[in-house]
């Protein structure tokens, strides 16, 4: 099969840890090479940030990324984007109207991306299938006046939510929300997030983790340094756990955490809560280096105000560490509360503090849940059963195109645009 894919701002070669790159990079470039390696070929559109990046880059095997030039060849914020997806959208169009193969599918990840993939794949007879990987929706009941998001997203969403042929949700929670926006509940998958199970390994020696002194416990937050991530929550509770220490990693490289405003912010609670000898910060970490830290950690914490799905959780499974995290969105499926994790009340101190006090207090209990939570994303997580579930929904959504509608060239539909409600667009 042959596939496109649109991630108009998480190019699968950015480095992890700044505000735009995260989990949703991860994502797709661990789908996109997975499915290579299955025997589809893949290309993945991301916006040029970088006048000097080539047009196509090979990935892996039978996987391309592919600049596309929509707006300035510089580094834009997410949410200053929209503007541009209208010439994402054109470029797309240009590509596929041309002599030569047209993709099978097209995948778009995140929203905007789903704009693009609207301008372009119905104009050609192409199904598009949608992934969010996060929902403006949810994002402005938790952030309220703080979020950055354009105003017009929750309309796009509930749009894309109708106009695409299928949408591939990440976790259980999402679903609920995706109806609520309009879509089709027999129009969604769910189909998680993936982790390397080959890079993301438990340590070989445990040790130290069996035969440390009760009382004492090691730390790790892995992601973005963004307010919503609640690792000031984390700080806070550690003033409540005397035996604790904490390293952060994420953010800026470890020579610009000074000048970093949520360092400078998280510093700020540490001193206040009477912890900051007790919390360190690392900076950006590449997966290697996640994953030494996972291991020289007793647990991994993660408690988000809300989470589309959440990658760390998984490689601290597949490292063989428990999660102490928010019962929010993806984590209610990654983390079973006492059996591979525990699981409390986002922004509640006080409550992670008494979780993560159990494990201080048994060391085996740890070790316990983070075997099992090894076991699970062995069973379930793997990128390779991730990438199989993810073909299987292209297709579905392939044979049901062809089963109703002749090869070529699709009628006219309504479409958004970045700077008009609706536009019909169709093939030249």
């Amino acid at each position: 099969m042959k596939i496109a894919m649109i991630s108009e701002h998480a190019s699968p070669l950015a480095a992890l840890g700044g505000v735009d790159a995260g989990g949703q990079n991860v994502h797709v470039a661990s789908l996109a090479t997975r499915l290579g390696a299955q025997g589809h070929r893949v290309e993945v559109f991301t916006r040029r940030d970088d006048a000097s990046l080539p047009e196509r880059v090979p990935l892996a095997r039978g996987v391309d990324v592919v600049h596309v030039d929509a707006g300035p060849p510089v580094p834009v914020p997410k949410d200053d984007l929209l503007p541009h997806m209208d010439a994402f959208g054109a470029d797309l169009l240009r590509r596929w109207i041309e002599p030569g193969p047209r993709p099978d599918v097209v995948h778009a990840h995140f929203w905007m991306s789903g704009i693009a993939g609207l301008l372009s794949a119905p104009a050609v007879g192409v199904p598009l299938v949608q992934t969010f990987h996060a929902l403006g929706s949810v994002k402005r009941r938790h952030q309220g006046a703080h979020d950055t998001s354009p105003a017009e997203r929750v309309a796009r969403e509930r749009l894309l939510c109708r106009a695409v042929d299928r949408v591939v949700a990440t976790c259980a929670d999402e679903v609920a929300e995706l109806v609520a926006l309009g879509a089709d509940p027999a129009r969604i998958d769910v189909v998680p997030c993936g982790v390397d199970l080959g890079r993301f390994l438990p340590a070989t020696d445990r040790t130290d983790h069996l035969h440390r002194e009760p009382g004492r416990l090691r730390l790790l937050s892995v992601g973005r340094l963004v307010e919503r991530k609640g690792v000031d929550t984390v700080i806070e509770a550690l003033a409540l756990l005397p035996g604790a220490e904490l390293v952060v990693a994420g953010g800026p490289g470890a020579d610009a955490l000074d000048h970093d405003p949520e360092v400078r912010r998280l510093r700020g609670v540490a001193d206040a809560a009477g912890v900051a000898g007790r919390v360190r910060f690392v900076g950006s970490v590449t997966q290697d280096e996640v994953r030494a830290l996972m291991h020289a950690a007793d647990a991994v914490v993660c408690d988000p105000w809300y989470e589309p799905f959440g990658i760390v959780p998984l490689e601290a499974a597949a490292c063989g560490r428990p999660v102490v995290g928010a019962a929010v969105g993806g984590l209610l499926d990654s983390v079973v509360d006492g059996r591979t994790g525990l699981l409390v009340p986002p922004r509640d101190a006080h409550a992670l503090a008494a979780a993560l006090q159990r494990l201080a207090d048994d060391p085996a209990l740890a070790e316990r849940l983070g075997s099992a939570a090894r076991v699970r994303a062995e069973h379930l997580y793997g990128w390779s059963t991730v990438a199989a579930r993810t073909a299987e929904s292209y297709e579905r959504v392939v044979a049901a195109r062809r089963g109703r509608a002749p090869a070529g060239p699709a009628p006219a539909r309504q479409v958004a645009t970045a700077h008009a409600p609706l536009r019909a667009v169709s093939a030249p």
